[in-house]
């Protein structure tokens, strides 16, 4: 690797341009030629599948995009890149068979992969998370992904919120035995609130009627894993 004195009066170099990689240490710029991949490493059985289950990943995260976006904390980027994240190796093997034949040319549809993940959320109801929250229990998929999520706050002066999956609205039971009712950037918002006495209701009829077609547009988020 060869060793750079100067490039430009009092600038540093790093970073890689036309192949070749800048690297400074202790006050000195290396350059060296940056490394390649044969393509013969991608087209293996085995990295088809890694490819195969990764894009079935994202068809799944989009799919629930407006529900990630409410329950899941985005601690660091968006919250479907933090549900990527805490759940990839769970998601990998539920979906392993179904990629494998995937690879072998069989049609995969977002049917095939939900169902593929309910089962094995049945079996490890521990295993994929699909609330994560500061101040709020976590809630795990148990089973075929649920029409609402509601979240339990820690401290009994908080509130609990429960979501509806697939409009996006946001259902808020608040300290003083109100609820309000809303919607995130995707869906359209629902009526302002509710009689405090249905509250035990709430989960079956949050958003008021009047919401499963608003917002149908605006996903997708950009830079995200999707």
């Amino acid at each position: 690797m060869a060793q750079i004195k100067q490039i430009g009066p009092g600038r540093k170099t790093t970073g890689t341009i036309d192949g070749v990689t800048y690297v400074t240490r202790n006050g000195k710029t290396y350059v060296r030629s940056t490394p390649t991949m044969p393509a013969s490493v991608y087209n293996t059985t085995e990295a088809r599948i890694r490819q195969a289950v990764f894009k079935m990943i994202q068809m799944h995260i989009k799919h629930h995009l407006r529900t990630i976006r409410q329950t899941i904390s985005n601690k660091s980027g968006s919250p479907s890149n933090r549900y990527f994240s805490l759940n990839y190796k769970a998601l990998s093997q539920a979906l392993q068979a179904l990629a494998e034949l995937s690879v072998e040319g069989q049609d995969v549809t977002i049917t095939d992969i939900e169902t593929a993940i309910s089962d094995y959320a049945a079996q490890h109801p521990t295993s994929i998370k699909i609330a994560s929250k500061s101040g709020y229990a976590d809630v795990y998929l148990t089973g075929p992904w649920p029409d609402t999520i509601t979240l339990s706050a820690f401290a009994g002066d908080q509130t609990v919120i429960i979501i509806v999956a697939e409009n996006g609205t946001q259902t808020t039971i608040n300290a003083d035995g109100t609820i309000t009712t809303g919607g995130n950037s995707g869906g359209g918002s629902g009526s302002g609130s509710t009689d405090s006495g249905n509250a035990g209701n709430t989960g079956g009829n949050t958003g008021g009627g009047g919401n499963s077609g608003g917002g149908g547009g605006g996903d997708d988020e950009g830079g995200d894993a999707i």
